[in-house]
């Protein structure tokens, strides 16, 4: 088997994790500037096999997208164009962000680490990865 990555896409930087081979289990890859992001994917796909991406949905209490979907949407056309024979997915990001500060409450970072959006970023791609690992085994 091969890998799946997530991005949890941001107008600014963008988090990226991976699962393993199985596809069982989501790891945090980085953090990158946005800006920069379809080169990094490139490069990581040099030595890895990237099989599948996932991309967060990100949606507003009331099922409304939030005002980042436009440029999602122009970013997936660019990856697409890059891979074009690796499907892309999207998978329901509510939460991800509040459940990746607590995550970090809970393995006791500290307060200053706890504001690093870097490290958060990179957490909600892999709590977008795992949810969407969990959805495939129902």
């Amino acid at each position: 088997m091969s890998i799946i990555l997530s991005i949890d896409y941001g107008k600014v930087k963008s988090g990226i994790a991976v699962s393993d081979e199985s596809q069982i289990f989501a790891f945090g890859l980085a953090t990158i500037v946005t800006c920069n992001l379809i080169d990094y994917i490139v490069n990581y796909n040099i030595d890895n096999n990237i099989t599948q991406f996932v991309v967060g949905q990100p949606k507003r209490m009331n099922d409304e997208y939030s005002e980042v979907e436009k440029l999602i949407k122009e970013f997936i056309k660019k990856l697409a164009l890059k891979f074009p024979n690796t499907p892309i997915d999207r998978y329901d990001e509510r939460f991800s962000s509040k459940i990746a500060f607590q995550t970090m409450i809970d393995a006791g970072l500290t307060k200053k680490n706890r504001r690093d959006k870097y490290i958060i970023d990179k957490i909600s791609a892999t709590i977008i990865l795992q949810g969407y690992l969990k959805s495939k085994e129902e």
